[in-house]
């Protein structure tokens, strides 16, 4: 009898989850050594090639049958988005369309990466949570959605090179666990810049990370750079006597691209991801108006069990703060506010 014994070496290293196999013993007659030779190539190869996993942790590869607990329901997540999502006509279309469009393609060229755009309140860490629960039946509780904030896990502009190493390690760790990760950059205007980049060759064609499909994945950067710009075209359009929904996303993209690619305050500064074309869109989130602050606010009491205080919506559209200066037509803070107000007119 001839004893080998194999040891696998993890096939994923410093991920989410480190995946071990233990020592294999293979008893088998030796009938020559050629036979035995060919025997072990052949044992090497397979093991070197198959998937470990946990029994708690499924590993997505190419393979369509792996779904990493993904559930996407794109109805609900249209519905949601027109239901709840005010005065963002541009997101509802932009985000539904690109996410269902992307999800029939059982084998896209490259991850769908999204990037959310406009000032304080407008709803774009909303849809982000949105994504999270209708591809994963969960807000955003699912292990394979990450959030990164700048503030909490890339701190200080000296430490770039550190961040960028970390940041790649993660991804990938994250990748190989799960081909359907959804990766959430909150506060990309508090991000080092240069340290995004890293992403750059995932967000592409041409990447290739070992045995997963890493196209299958969504990356979602939010960021309150490019509201000048949101603001601006908002602003000209009423002046104009024409209706908001008229406004159409290619008046705004290329826009907000040079707004946070020129922005040294911008995760992006001379981003190759954007000079490279990597985002699929850029995605505007207007300035709201009163009557979208009092939906917000009315929306506020119906979760507290009160919608009859039609009142208390009307009163907190009433104490918002307004722009530009000459005809206040802006809610200044969005619907970031409303609960605080309505917790002062109840």
């Amino acid at each position: 009898m001839l004893i080998l014994e194999i040891q696998l070496v993890p096939l994923v290293a410093e991920s989410s989850t480190d995946c071990y196999t233990s020592a294999i013993q293979l008893n088998m007659e030796l009938w020559s050594e050629g036979e035995t030779m060919i025997l072990l190539s052949l044992l090497v190869y397979f093991m070197s090639t198959v998937k470990c996993f946990e029994m708690k942790t499924i590993y997505c590869t190419i393979s369509d049958s792996c779904d990493c607990d993904f559930k996407p329901n794109i109805q609900g997540l249209e519905w949601d988005l027109y239901k709840n999502v005010y005065g963002q006509h541009l997101a509802q279309d932009i985000v539904s369309e690109s996410v269902a469009r992307f999800l029939q393609n059982e084998n896209p060229d490259r991850p769908l990466v999204l990037s959310f755009h406009g000032a304080s309140g407008t709803g774009k860490s909303m849809v982000s949570t949105m994504l999270g629960r209708y591809l994963y039946g969960t807000a955003m509780g699912s292990t394979y959605i990450h959030q990164y904030v700048p503030t909490l896990h890339f701190p200080l502009a000296d430490r770039v090179r550190q961040y960028r190493s970390e940041l790649k390690r993660w991804v990938l760790g994250n990748l190989t666990a799960c081909a359907r990760s959804i990766f959430i950059f909150d506060e990309m205007e508090k991000m080092p810049p240069g340290v995004i980049d890293v992403l750059e060759p995932f967000l592409g064609p041409s990447h290739v990370v070992f045995q997963t499909n890493y196209r299958k994945a969504i990356y979602v950067f939010i960021s309150t750079v490019g509201k000048e710009v949101i603001n601006k075209v908002a602003l000209e359009s009423r002046q104009a006597e024409r209706d908001r929904e008229e406004i159409q996303p290619e008046e705004l993209e290329e826009a907000i691209a040079d707004a946070v690619y020129n922005n040294k305050n911008s995760g992006f500064y001379n981003s190759k991801i954007i000079s490279e074309k990597r985002i699929a869109h850029f995605v505007p989130f207007l300035p709201l108006l009163r009557r979208h602050v009092e939906r917000c606010a009315q929306r506020e009491l119906c979760q507290r069990g009160v919608c009859q205080r039609r009142d208390v919506a009307t009163a907190v559209g009433g104490a918002m703060s307004y722009m530009p200066q000459v005809g206040q037509h802006f809610s200044s803070t969005g619907c970031k506010l409303v609960p605080a107000k309505v917790n002062l007119f109840l």
